[in-house]
């Protein structure tokens, strides 16, 4: 062990000049002998010690505890206590000042040596530990600054994401409001075209193919914008559950009517309506968004002159539906995708869409608490399976 140079605070000049020799044999350096707690403390401002040897029982106002409590307070030395008395009364206090160790009067060399080596590893180990905690508060403080700093970006680039969202949804839905008026507009125009075409007139056939064109085509466009004012409502959490009474047999003969207008490829739609009750109760615009997007597509992707199947029943308060086609069915890789937005199957080729009507399905399916599944192969077809609860 390395030479320390030692402050003995002792008031009984021999036990203290016996301990001086002692020390002094193990070249430890004497700096001084304090008598008092008083002189020990004035003698640590103006000097360094490594070490203070430390009496108990001291003469004058402080007592070798108190002048170890201060001690404790205001240097970072290590303090060893002397004292004849080993009663658990005397123990307890100087526990309670934490001190680097303690030795019995009277002691040996060997004993003492044995003590102020613990006593300097004891106070090694928690400085070391007192720096690693520092550190380790220091890191804890400057990650949580930047944790905190990286929140505030996270937080302002959440809030930038939803002014911009907002800003589209507010584009989409203005000009698809705007669309709106010319498309109607539009359709006047071409039904009125149809309408004079049906007198005599040298181009009659072609004004009524044309005409038939603009109104498809206008359709289409109508449809396309409807899905996305429908998207921009759903980007808005605005789409509500408006439930209403509504006549079945008239409603589901309107969509279908309204689907097989729109066919082009002569796809025959195959009815059956089993069990469903005059009226139910639900939101009939929802409704409409399910089942006329699944029998336009069914119809869109089924082949020339090819059927689909639509079954409709109502089973323990749930309204069920079946629509069957034997198209061209979705690939086993890309199934997983089919509500997606803006989603199309590799295998459609030609045929238009947007990819928009199956996610209107899914989101209207969700908002009025049902259920779409489906099952497909790829060249013999799909069918999808809806479930809708019903409130009466």
């Amino acid at each position: 062990m390395n030479p320390l140079n030692i402050l003995i605070t002792e008031d009984d000049t021999v036990s203290a000049l016996l301990l001086k020799k002692a020390l002094e044999k193990n070249n430890h350096k004497i700096l001084a002998i304090a008598d008092s707690g008083e002189e020990a403390l004035e003698f640590l401002e103006q000097n360094t010690a490594d070490m203070v040897m430390m009496d108990i029982n001291l003469a004058g106002e402080l007592d070798g505890i108190r002048t170890t409590e201060i001690i404790n307070e205001k240097y970072a030395i290590p303090v060893v206590y002397l004292t004849a008395s080993s009663d658990e009364e005397t123990l307890q206090k100087v526990v309670g000042t934490n001190p680097s160790a303690y030795v019995i009067k009277p002691f040996n060399i060997r004993e003492l040596n044995m003590v102020i080596e613990l006593a300097i590893f004891k106070d090694r180990k928690e400085k070391e530990l007192q720096k690693l905690n520092e550190l380790l508060e220091e890191k804890v403080k400057i990650r949580t600054a930047e944790l905190n700093e990286a929140n505030k970006e996270l937080q302002r680039a959440l809030e930038k994401e939803r002014e911009i969202n907002e800003l589209k949804s507010r584009i989409v839905l203005n000009v698809s409001h705007g669309f709106k008026t010319p498309l109607t507009s539009i359709l006047s125009s071409a039904q009125l075209l149809q309408k004079y075409a049906q007198k005599d007139h040298p181009f009659k056939a072609k004004m009524a193919k044309h005409a038939d064109k603009i109104e498809a085509s206008v359709r289409t466009l109508n449809s396309l914008l409807t899905n996305v004012l429908f998207f921009g409502k759903a980007d808005e959490n605005k789409i509500a559950y408006k439930p209403g009474k509504l006549y079945t047999s008239a409603f589901f003969n309107e969509v279908i009517d309204v689907v097989q207008a729109g066919v082009e490829n002569k796809v025959n739609i195959v009815t059956k309506i089993e069990k469903l009750p005059k009226t139910i109760y639900c939101d009939q615009d929802l409704l409409y968004q399910i089942f006329e997007n699944l029998l336009s597509n069914a119809a869109k992707y089924s082949k020339e002159n090819g059927e689909v199947l639509f079954k409709v029943w109502m089973e323990d308060k749930t309204l069920h539906a079946c629509i069957q086609d034997a198209g061209i069915g979705i690939p086993d890789k890309e199934q997983a995708q089919l509500f997606d937005r803006f989603f199309r199957a590799g295998n459609v080729g030609i045929i238009e869409g947007s990819g928009l009507g199956l996610s209107i399905v899914k989101k209207s399916v969700d908002v009025l608490k049902g259920e779409v599944t489906f099952k497909s192969e790829v060249k013999k077809g799909t069918t999808f399976f809806v479930k809708i609860p019903l409130e009466k």
